[in-house]
């Protein structure tokens, strides 16, 4: 109970910052944002603390998940079978109080089973709107490069708008609203490749590798007493926060200090994808508003109350991986976007904050 209470305290806090202390000295108004901003990184770090007790190892994964969630965004998780990407978005799910949903995408999946659809009643001879899974707080798209097109399509107006739209009729989604998908980069029959709009919607694209050999240690030893292969004592977890504890949390990280040569060092960046030798498609403004959200809701997870140069490099990476193209060049010399990033960032002069 005590890490919901820190989390409870840390939303109200935020609530009254805005409220009591329009008039106070300009001192009293800075320790008490800098204690908002102390409580929100323990709550966050209660929640990386629980999952960890079902998903082992791969920090820098989780961090990404929570920074993502706290940024407002939508999460893609690539992975070869086997590495826990679906363990890890139901561990979240099991520390949230909220609704969640899950979609196994497939070949012969239709829009309208992600979306819902819109029924005609014969006993009172009118249409009814049934709601598809999309309506939840959490949806874990498993595997979505399963399914066709157009049945990827039917997420890009909910992960931009927040909203359904079925038979002209809009429907908004609960908030806060986050798509976690999945995908096997490896596999490629019966698959289909996301297209450029649908990966641009996603705030991180977020690698995951095979765990250490301690960690799989750690894993199996976790797995010792279990009587079936499922579970990864998920049924164990503790939900730790609410909906209206995560939109509190978002605020928060939305208004956390960042000086405009922070802003400015954002645009060099993504701007430098445009223009660098072997990158025949950069990033776009999206990307610029992604990098921002996520710096500081990474500097949030950090206990800062203001966004430095080093939490904008943090999430350079799976901010941008899949929002830049290699020309055939680049690709035919074995580089991956991240190593043409990092040539990028060494590029790019960072600011003194």
């Amino acid at each position: 109970m005590n890490e919901q209470n820190e989390l409870e305290s840390a939303s109200n806090n935020s609530e009254q910052s805005t409220q009591d202390f329009s008039a106070a000295p300009q001192t009293a108004v800075k320790d008490q944002n800098q204690n908002i901003v102390l409580q929100s990184a323990k709550a966050l770090e209660s929640i990386k603390n629980e999952i960890a007790k079902a998903f082992v190892g791969q920090e820098e994964v989780v961090d990404q998940v929570l920074v993502t969630l706290i940024a407002g965004g939508h999460i893609l998780l690539e992975g070869v079978p086997g590495l826990g990407k679906t363990l890890l978005v139901r561990a979240l799910a099991s520390c949230f109080g909220g609704e969640f949903s899950r979609v196994q995408f497939t070949p012969d999946l239709m829009p309208t089973d992600v979306t819902g659809h819109a029924l005609y009643n014969m006993a009172s001879q009118t249409f009814e709107t049934r709601k598809g899974p999309v309506f939840t707080n959490l949806l874990l798209a498993d595997e979505i490069n399963r399914a066709p097109a157009k049945t990827q399509a039917a997420l890009l107006e909910v992960m931009q708008e927040k909203q359904v739209t079925i038979e002209g009729e809009s429907f908004n989604v609960p908030l806060p609203f986050m798509v976690l998908a999945t995908q096997n980069p490896v596999e490629q029959e019966g698959t289909y490749p996301l297209p450029e709009a649908e990966l641009d919607r996603f705030m991180m694209k977020v690698l995951i590798d095979y765990p250490s050999e301690d960690e799989e240690l750690s894993i199996l030893l976790l797995k010792t007493g279990q009587q079936t292969h499922a579970g990864f004592g998920l049924d164990k977890l503790r939900a730790l926060v609410k909906g209206q504890h995560i939109l509190k949390l978002q605020k928060v990280a939305a208004e956390l200090t960042i000086d405009k040569s922070v802003l400015a060092y954002i645009t060099r960046i993504v701007r430098q994808t445009r223009d660098w030798p072997g990158i025949s498609r950069g990033a776009g403004p999206r990307a610029s508003i992604a990098l921002m959200s996520a710096a500081r809701a990474y500097a949030l997870m950090h206990g800062q109350d203001y966004v430095s140069p080093d939490d904008v490099k943090a999430m350079c990476l799976p901010i941008l991986r899949h929002r830049i193209e290699l020309s055939a060049e680049l690709e035919l010399e074995g580089l991956s976007p991240d190593e043409v990033l990092g040539q990028v960032l060494d590029a790019v002069a960072a600011p003194r904050v």
